[in-house]
Protein backbone atom coordinates (compact mmCIF):
# COMPACT_ATOMS: atom_id res chain seq x y z
CA UNK A 1 0.00 0.00 0.00
CA UNK A 2 1.26 3.12 -0.84
CA UNK A 3 1.14 6.02 0.78
CA UNK A 4 1.79 10.14 0.92
CA UNK A 5 1.70 12.63 -1.49
CA UNK A 6 2.65 12.50 -5.18
CA UNK A 7 6.02 14.05 -5.75
CA UNK A 8 4.72 15.51 -9.14
CA UNK A 9 7.79 14.13 -10.84
CA UNK A 10 5.72 10.62 -11.84
CA UNK A 11 6.86 8.03 -14.14
CA UNK A 12 4.21 10.04 -16.57
CA UNK A 13 6.36 12.45 -17.02
CA UNK A 14 9.20 10.50 -18.94
CA UNK A 15 9.23 12.59 -21.70
CA UNK A 16 7.87 16.30 -22.15
CA UNK A 17 3.77 16.81 -21.17
CA UNK A 18 3.90 20.27 -22.50
CA UNK A 19 2.64 20.88 -25.60
CA UNK A 20 1.63 23.93 -27.55
CA UNK A 21 -2.32 24.19 -29.45
CA UNK A 22 -1.45 21.89 -31.76
CA UNK A 23 0.01 18.77 -29.54
CA UNK A 24 3.57 19.04 -30.07
CA UNK A 25 6.11 18.77 -27.49
CA UNK A 26 7.69 21.95 -26.20
CA UNK A 27 11.09 20.41 -25.85
CA UNK A 28 10.38 19.28 -29.11
CA UNK A 29 9.95 23.04 -30.19
CA UNK A 30 12.98 23.79 -28.32
CA UNK A 31 14.92 22.10 -30.58
CA UNK A 32 13.66 23.39 -34.05
CA UNK A 33 14.30 27.26 -32.35
CA UNK A 34 16.55 29.09 -30.39
CA UNK A 35 14.14 31.55 -28.07
CA UNK A 36 16.43 34.27 -26.71
CA UNK A 37 14.23 36.27 -24.05
CA UNK A 38 13.14 35.50 -20.68
CA UNK A 39 9.95 36.01 -21.92
CA UNK A 40 10.38 32.73 -23.93
CA UNK A 41 11.31 30.77 -21.00
CA UNK A 42 8.08 31.96 -19.04
CA UNK A 43 5.94 30.58 -22.24
CA UNK A 44 7.84 27.22 -22.09
CA UNK A 45 7.40 26.45 -18.51
CA UNK A 46 4.36 26.09 -16.46
CA UNK A 47 6.15 27.54 -13.25
CA UNK A 48 6.89 31.20 -13.00
CA UNK A 49 9.70 32.98 -13.79
CA UNK A 50 11.26 35.85 -11.80
CA UNK A 51 13.99 38.11 -12.87
CA UNK A 52 15.32 41.31 -10.62
CA UNK A 53 13.22 43.54 -9.67
CA UNK A 54 10.31 41.46 -9.01
CA UNK A 55 8.72 40.76 -5.80
CA UNK A 56 9.86 36.99 -5.17
CA UNK A 57 13.27 37.32 -6.50
CA UNK A 58 15.30 38.28 -3.72
CA UNK A 59 13.80 35.50 -1.58
CA UNK A 60 14.47 32.74 -4.37
CA UNK A 61 17.96 33.80 -5.15
CA UNK A 62 18.83 33.73 -1.34
CA UNK A 63 21.36 31.01 -0.17
CA UNK A 64 21.45 30.07 3.77
CA UNK A 65 25.06 30.74 3.38
CA UNK A 66 25.80 34.53 3.92
CA UNK A 67 28.93 34.35 1.93
CA UNK A 68 27.22 33.56 -1.20
CA UNK A 69 24.92 36.79 -2.84
CA UNK A 70 24.54 35.44 -6.53
CA UNK A 71 22.46 37.40 -8.22
CA UNK A 72 21.22 35.20 -11.41
CA UNK A 73 19.50 37.27 -14.31
CA UNK A 74 16.60 34.98 -13.95
CA UNK A 75 15.32 32.87 -11.65
CA UNK A 76 12.63 29.94 -12.64
CA UNK A 77 10.29 28.08 -10.52
CA UNK A 78 10.13 24.89 -12.05
CA UNK A 79 6.94 22.71 -10.98
CA UNK A 80 7.65 19.33 -12.98
CA UNK A 81 10.40 17.24 -15.06
CA UNK A 82 8.97 18.81 -18.44
CA UNK A 83 9.71 22.04 -17.02
CA UNK A 84 13.47 21.32 -15.82
CA UNK A 85 13.49 20.24 -19.50
CA UNK A 86 12.30 23.27 -21.30
CA UNK A 87 14.47 25.48 -18.76
CA UNK A 88 18.25 22.92 -19.64
CA UNK A 89 17.29 23.13 -23.40
CA UNK A 90 16.62 26.72 -23.39
CA UNK A 91 19.43 27.86 -21.16
CA UNK A 92 22.17 25.45 -23.51
CA UNK A 93 20.63 27.01 -26.12
CA UNK A 94 20.97 30.59 -25.19
CA UNK A 95 24.79 29.62 -23.84
CA UNK A 96 23.43 30.98 -20.87
CA UNK A 97 25.31 29.02 -17.71
CA UNK A 98 22.78 27.62 -14.78
CA UNK A 99 22.77 26.84 -11.24
CA UNK A 100 20.63 24.49 -9.43
CA UNK A 101 18.76 25.10 -5.95
CA UNK A 102 16.17 23.71 -3.94
CA UNK A 103 16.85 24.62 -0.33
CA UNK A 104 19.85 27.36 -0.41
CA UNK A 105 21.80 24.60 2.50
CA UNK A 106 23.97 24.19 -0.67
CA UNK A 107 28.04 24.95 0.22
CA UNK A 108 28.47 26.53 -3.64
CA UNK A 109 25.73 27.73 -5.96
CA UNK A 110 27.71 30.11 -8.44
CA UNK A 111 23.92 31.55 -10.27
CA UNK A 112 25.41 35.44 -11.02
CA UNK A 113 24.06 36.27 -14.59
CA UNK A 114 22.83 32.94 -15.32
CA UNK A 115 19.89 30.99 -14.88
CA UNK A 116 18.51 29.51 -11.07
CA UNK A 117 16.34 26.45 -11.39
CA UNK A 118 14.52 26.40 -7.99
CA UNK A 119 13.30 23.25 -7.79
CA UNK A 120 11.50 23.70 -4.06
CA UNK A 121 7.75 22.82 -5.99
CA UNK A 122 9.06 19.55 -6.97
CA UNK A 123 8.41 18.61 -3.28
CA UNK A 124 6.55 15.74 -2.88
CA UNK A 125 7.21 12.34 -0.82
CA UNK A 126 5.96 9.40 -1.51
CA UNK A 127 5.94 6.55 0.65
CA UNK A 128 5.87 2.40 0.07
CA UNK A 129 6.09 0.70 3.45
CA UNK A 130 5.81 -2.50 2.04
CA UNK A 131 8.74 -2.17 0.02
CA UNK A 132 10.33 0.27 2.84
CA UNK A 133 11.07 3.01 -0.11
CA UNK A 134 10.32 6.31 -0.33
CA UNK A 135 9.82 8.75 -4.28
CA UNK A 136 10.75 11.50 -2.83
CA UNK A 137 10.57 15.28 -5.43
CA UNK A 138 13.79 17.12 -6.22
CA UNK A 139 12.67 20.47 -3.77
CA UNK A 140 11.65 17.90 -0.82
CA UNK A 141 13.28 18.43 2.42
CA UNK A 142 14.43 15.73 5.17
CA UNK A 143 11.46 17.03 7.39
CA UNK A 144 8.79 15.97 5.22
CA UNK A 145 10.70 12.10 4.74
CA UNK A 146 10.71 11.95 8.17
CA UNK A 147 7.37 13.02 8.69
CA UNK A 148 6.07 10.64 5.88
CA UNK A 149 8.12 7.66 6.97
CA UNK A 150 7.38 7.73 10.60
CA UNK A 151 3.52 6.42 10.55
CA UNK A 152 4.93 3.36 9.56
CA UNK A 153 7.67 2.72 11.76
CA UNK A 154 10.42 3.32 9.15
CA UNK A 155 13.10 6.61 8.43
CA UNK A 156 15.70 7.77 5.93
CA UNK A 157 19.10 8.79 6.60
CA UNK A 158 18.70 12.13 6.53
CA UNK A 159 20.46 15.07 7.31
CA UNK A 160 20.92 16.90 10.84
CA UNK A 161 18.23 19.81 9.67
CA UNK A 162 14.65 18.82 9.10
CA UNK A 163 15.42 22.02 6.30
CA UNK A 164 17.82 19.96 4.35
CA UNK A 165 17.23 19.13 0.65
CA UNK A 166 16.72 15.99 0.32
CA UNK A 167 18.55 15.67 -3.47
CA UNK A 168 21.58 17.92 -2.61
CA UNK A 169 21.95 15.82 0.43
CA UNK A 170 22.25 12.24 -1.06
CA UNK A 171 24.23 13.39 -4.18
CA UNK A 172 27.11 15.03 -2.58
CA UNK A 173 27.23 12.07 -0.16
CA UNK A 174 25.29 12.60 2.90
CA UNK A 175 26.27 12.09 6.26
CA UNK A 176 23.49 11.35 8.66
CA UNK A 177 22.77 10.85 12.29
CA UNK A 178 22.53 7.12 11.19
CA UNK A 179 24.83 7.05 8.70
CA UNK A 180 27.20 3.95 10.64
CA UNK A 181 24.00 1.95 10.73
CA UNK A 182 22.99 2.06 7.18
CA UNK A 183 25.66 4.01 4.89
CA UNK A 184 25.67 7.51 3.43
CA UNK A 185 22.59 8.99 2.11
CA UNK A 186 24.09 8.44 -1.22
CA UNK A 187 24.53 4.95 -0.65
CA UNK A 188 20.05 4.63 -0.09
CA UNK A 189 19.56 6.06 -3.38
CA UNK A 190 18.09 3.19 -5.22
CA UNK A 191 16.95 5.42 -8.09
CA UNK A 192 17.31 8.63 -9.93
CA UNK A 193 15.46 10.54 -12.31
CA UNK A 194 17.27 12.94 -13.77
CA UNK A 195 17.60 15.71 -16.77
CA UNK A 196 20.70 15.47 -18.76
CA UNK A 197 22.70 17.70 -20.92
CA UNK A 198 20.64 17.09 -24.27
CA UNK A 199 17.32 18.26 -22.23
CA UNK A 200 16.36 14.28 -21.60
CA UNK A 201 14.46 12.68 -18.89
CA UNK A 202 15.99 9.59 -18.11
CA UNK A 203 16.27 6.88 -15.06
CA UNK A 204 19.32 5.58 -13.75
CA UNK A 205 19.36 2.59 -11.39
CA UNK A 206 21.78 -0.06 -11.11
CA UNK A 207 20.24 -2.00 -14.16
CA UNK A 208 20.01 0.96 -16.19
CA UNK A 209 22.90 3.48 -16.91
CA UNK A 210 24.32 1.61 -14.65
CA UNK A 211 28.06 3.94 -14.92
CA UNK A 212 25.74 6.81 -14.98
CA UNK A 213 23.61 5.51 -10.96
CA UNK A 214 27.19 5.23 -9.80
CA UNK A 215 28.92 8.58 -10.80
CA UNK A 216 25.22 10.83 -9.48
CA UNK A 217 25.90 9.22 -5.77
CA UNK A 218 28.16 11.43 -4.26
CA UNK A 219 29.51 13.16 -8.23
CA UNK A 220 26.90 16.34 -6.95
CA UNK A 221 25.35 18.40 -9.71
CA UNK A 222 27.76 17.46 -12.73
CA UNK A 223 25.84 14.96 -14.61
CA UNK A 224 22.36 16.22 -14.57
CA UNK A 225 19.43 17.99 -12.58
CA UNK A 226 17.75 15.34 -10.45
CA UNK A 227 13.75 15.68 -10.88
CA UNK A 228 13.55 12.56 -8.10
CA UNK A 229 14.38 9.90 -6.57
CA UNK A 230 13.77 6.95 -4.57
CA UNK A 231 15.74 6.54 -1.67
CA UNK A 232 15.58 3.24 0.59
CA UNK A 233 13.99 3.38 4.54
CA UNK A 234 14.96 1.78 7.26
CA UNK A 235 12.98 0.10 10.34
CA UNK A 236 13.78 2.43 13.08
CA UNK A 237 11.40 3.83 15.55
CA UNK A 238 13.12 5.20 18.59
CA UNK A 239 16.94 6.23 19.13
CA UNK A 240 18.31 7.22 22.03
CA UNK A 241 19.56 10.86 21.14
CA UNK A 242 21.33 14.04 22.43
CA UNK A 243 24.31 15.98 23.51
CA UNK A 244 26.05 15.78 26.90
CA UNK A 245 28.07 18.54 28.05
CA UNK A 246 31.14 18.18 30.85
CA UNK A 247 33.65 20.81 31.68
CA UNK A 248 36.58 21.57 29.00
CA UNK A 249 39.01 19.81 31.30
CA UNK A 250 37.73 16.41 30.80
CA UNK A 251 38.40 17.04 26.71
CA UNK A 252 42.04 15.47 26.22
CA UNK A 253 40.90 12.48 28.49
CA UNK A 254 37.14 11.99 26.41
CA UNK A 255 39.01 12.47 23.01
CA UNK A 256 41.83 9.85 23.68
CA UNK A 257 38.92 7.34 24.73
CA UNK A 258 36.83 8.59 22.05
CA UNK A 259 39.73 7.42 19.70
CA UNK A 260 40.40 3.94 21.42
CA UNK A 261 36.77 2.98 20.98
CA UNK A 262 35.49 4.42 18.16
CA UNK A 263 36.76 1.40 16.02
CA UNK A 264 34.56 -0.97 18.74
CA UNK A 265 31.36 1.04 18.58
CA UNK A 266 28.08 -1.00 17.53
CA UNK A 267 27.03 0.09 14.33
CA UNK A 268 24.36 1.42 15.90
CA UNK A 269 25.91 3.92 17.16
CA UNK A 270 26.65 7.66 15.14
CA UNK A 271 28.33 9.47 17.55
CA UNK A 272 30.92 12.86 17.89
CA UNK A 273 33.23 14.09 20.34
CA UNK A 274 33.26 18.14 20.12
CA UNK A 275 34.90 21.07 22.42
CA UNK A 276 32.27 23.83 22.12
CA UNK A 277 33.49 26.94 24.23
CA UNK A 278 34.38 26.29 27.76
CA UNK A 279 32.82 21.97 27.62
CA UNK A 280 33.01 19.03 25.63
CA UNK A 281 30.42 17.16 24.48
CA UNK A 282 29.17 13.96 23.33
CA UNK A 283 26.65 13.76 20.84
CA UNK A 284 25.13 10.99 19.57
CA UNK A 285 22.67 8.95 18.22
CA UNK A 286 21.98 5.23 18.60
CA UNK A 287 19.26 3.31 16.78
CA UNK A 288 17.58 1.04 19.13
CA UNK A 289 16.00 1.82 22.62
CA UNK A 290 17.51 3.86 25.22
CA UNK A 291 19.21 1.21 27.34
CA UNK A 292 20.69 0.32 24.53
CA UNK A 293 22.11 3.32 23.93
CA UNK A 294 23.27 3.97 27.39
CA UNK A 295 25.19 1.07 27.18
CA UNK A 296 27.14 1.63 23.82
CA UNK A 297 27.64 5.58 24.91
CA UNK A 298 29.03 3.79 29.25
CA UNK A 299 33.43 3.66 27.75
CA UNK A 300 32.74 7.42 27.23
CA UNK A 301 30.55 8.57 29.98
CA UNK A 302 32.93 6.80 32.35
CA UNK A 303 35.61 8.79 31.21
CA UNK A 304 34.06 12.18 31.14
CA UNK A 305 32.33 12.14 34.62
CA UNK A 306 29.36 13.85 35.56
CA UNK A 307 27.66 16.28 32.79
CA UNK A 308 26.53 19.90 33.08
CA UNK A 309 23.75 19.34 31.02
CA UNK A 310 22.06 16.32 29.49
CA UNK A 311 19.92 16.08 26.67
CA UNK A 312 20.07 12.56 25.78
CA UNK A 313 16.82 10.58 26.14
CA UNK A 314 14.52 8.30 23.92
CA UNK A 315 12.90 9.90 21.09
CA UNK A 316 11.18 9.15 17.95
CA UNK A 317 13.06 9.98 14.89
CA UNK A 318 11.43 13.50 14.59
CA UNK A 319 12.38 14.58 17.39
CA UNK A 320 16.39 13.84 17.64
CA UNK A 321 18.08 16.93 17.01
CA UNK A 322 21.47 16.51 18.02
CA UNK A 323 23.66 19.43 17.31
CA UNK A 324 26.59 19.60 14.45
CA UNK A 325 29.61 21.85 14.16
CA UNK A 326 29.07 24.14 10.99
CA UNK A 327 31.79 22.93 8.68
CA UNK A 328 34.33 25.92 7.63
CA UNK A 329 36.86 23.96 8.01
CA UNK A 330 36.95 19.64 6.95
CA UNK A 331 39.61 17.44 7.34
CA UNK A 332 40.16 13.67 6.67
CA UNK A 333 42.64 11.65 9.60
CA UNK A 334 43.87 7.92 9.34
CA UNK A 335 44.56 8.22 12.52
CA UNK A 336 43.74 10.62 15.48
CA UNK A 337 47.42 10.72 17.69
CA UNK A 338 48.42 12.59 20.77
CA UNK A 339 49.38 15.36 18.98
CA UNK A 340 46.26 15.83 17.22
CA UNK A 341 44.76 16.01 20.02
CA UNK A 342 46.84 18.52 21.48
CA UNK A 343 47.11 20.28 18.08
CA UNK A 344 42.92 20.32 18.12
CA UNK A 345 42.92 21.80 22.34
CA UNK A 346 45.17 25.04 21.08
CA UNK A 347 42.76 26.10 17.97
CA UNK A 348 40.38 29.06 18.90
CA UNK A 349 37.36 28.30 17.24
CA UNK A 350 33.62 28.49 17.65
CA UNK A 351 33.25 24.69 17.53
CA UNK A 352 35.87 21.52 16.59
CA UNK A 353 34.25 18.34 16.62
CA UNK A 354 35.77 14.84 15.75
CA UNK A 355 33.82 12.00 14.29
CA UNK A 356 34.77 8.47 13.49
CA UNK A 357 32.74 7.23 9.83
CA UNK A 358 33.37 3.37 9.82
CA UNK A 359 30.63 1.07 10.01
CA UNK A 360 28.23 1.42 6.74
CA UNK A 361 29.97 4.22 5.82
CA UNK A 362 32.49 1.90 5.19
CA UNK A 363 31.00 -0.75 3.40
CA UNK A 364 29.56 1.85 0.41
CA UNK A 365 30.79 1.41 -3.55
CA UNK A 366 29.52 4.64 -4.85
CA UNK A 367 32.15 7.72 -5.09
CA UNK A 368 31.06 9.16 -2.34
CA UNK A 369 33.77 10.36 0.59
CA UNK A 370 37.03 8.48 1.74
CA UNK A 371 35.75 5.03 2.64
CA UNK A 372 39.38 3.85 4.14
CA UNK A 373 39.37 6.78 6.35
CA UNK A 374 37.68 6.97 9.04
CA UNK A 375 38.18 10.28 11.15
CA UNK A 376 37.37 13.77 10.13
CA UNK A 377 37.39 16.69 12.03
CA UNK A 378 35.18 19.82 11.71
CA UNK A 379 36.04 23.12 12.44
CA UNK A 380 33.81 25.97 12.90
CA UNK A 381 37.10 28.51 11.86
CA UNK A 382 39.85 27.69 10.20
CA UNK A 383 42.59 25.35 11.87
CA UNK A 384 45.59 25.32 9.50
CA UNK A 385 47.77 23.81 12.74
CA UNK A 386 45.75 20.38 11.86
CA UNK A 387 46.78 20.65 7.98
CA UNK A 388 50.03 18.94 8.42
CA UNK A 389 48.45 15.62 10.50
CA UNK A 390 45.06 15.16 7.73
CA UNK A 391 45.10 13.59 4.31
CA UNK A 392 44.19 16.14 2.17
CA UNK A 393 41.10 14.89 2.00
CA UNK A 394 37.89 16.14 1.86
CA UNK A 395 33.95 15.41 1.27
CA UNK A 396 31.77 17.11 -1.42
CA UNK A 397 28.56 18.28 1.08
CA UNK A 398 31.34 19.85 3.26
CA UNK A 399 33.49 21.51 0.54
CA UNK A 400 33.56 25.19 -0.01
CA UNK A 401 36.62 25.28 -2.53
CA UNK A 402 35.55 24.91 -6.19
CA UNK A 403 39.02 24.39 -6.86
CA UNK A 404 39.35 21.53 -4.34
CA UNK A 405 36.60 18.76 -5.83
CA UNK A 406 39.46 16.51 -6.78
CA UNK A 407 39.89 16.14 -2.94
CA UNK A 408 36.69 14.69 -2.35
CA UNK A 409 36.98 11.72 -3.89
CA UNK A 410 40.01 8.96 -4.04
CA UNK A 411 42.44 9.15 -7.14
CA UNK A 412 40.78 6.10 -9.12
CA UNK A 413 36.91 7.39 -8.77
CA UNK A 414 37.99 11.00 -9.63
CA UNK A 415 39.26 9.66 -12.53
CA UNK A 416 36.08 7.41 -13.41
CA UNK A 417 33.92 9.86 -12.93
CA UNK A 418 35.47 12.27 -15.30
CA UNK A 419 35.36 9.52 -17.99
CA UNK A 420 31.43 9.18 -17.34
CA UNK A 421 31.21 12.91 -17.19
CA UNK A 422 32.70 12.84 -20.54
CA UNK A 423 29.87 10.36 -21.58
CA UNK A 424 27.08 11.84 -20.52
CA UNK A 425 28.46 16.05 -20.36
CA UNK A 426 31.01 16.60 -22.79
CA UNK A 427 30.50 20.21 -23.28
CA UNK A 428 30.45 20.64 -19.11
CA UNK A 429 26.98 22.51 -19.60
CA UNK A 430 26.53 21.55 -15.15
CA UNK A 431 29.65 23.28 -14.53
CA UNK A 432 28.00 25.91 -12.26
CA UNK A 433 28.50 23.93 -8.83
CA UNK A 434 31.19 22.23 -7.12
CA UNK A 435 32.90 21.27 -10.72
CA UNK A 436 34.12 17.50 -12.46
CA UNK A 437 35.64 18.51 -15.41
CA UNK A 438 35.03 15.58 -18.66
CA UNK A 439 37.98 13.93 -19.18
Amino acid sequence: MTRGVDPEVARSTQGCTHTDEEGTPMTQQLFARRPQTTADLGRLIRGQVHRPGDDAYDTLRASLNPAFDAHPAVVAEVTSAADVQSAVVWARDNDLPFAVQATGHGTYVPSDGGLLVKTTQLGGVLVDPDRRIARVGAGAVWGDVVAAAAPFGLAPVSGSSPTVGVAGFSMGGGHGQLSRAYGLGADNVLRVDLVTADGELITATPDRHAELFWAVRGGGGNFGVVTSLEIRLHPVEEVYAGQALFPIERAADLLARYRDYAPAMPRELTCSVAMVGEHVAIRATYAGDASSGQRALRPLWSVAGTPVENTFAGVAVAQAGVPTTAPRTFELFTEVSDSVIETALAVEAGSIEFRYWGGAIADGTSPAGHRDVPFNIIVDGPAEQLWPYATGGSFLNALHDPDAVETAYTAADYQRLREIKAVWDPANVFHRNLNIKPA
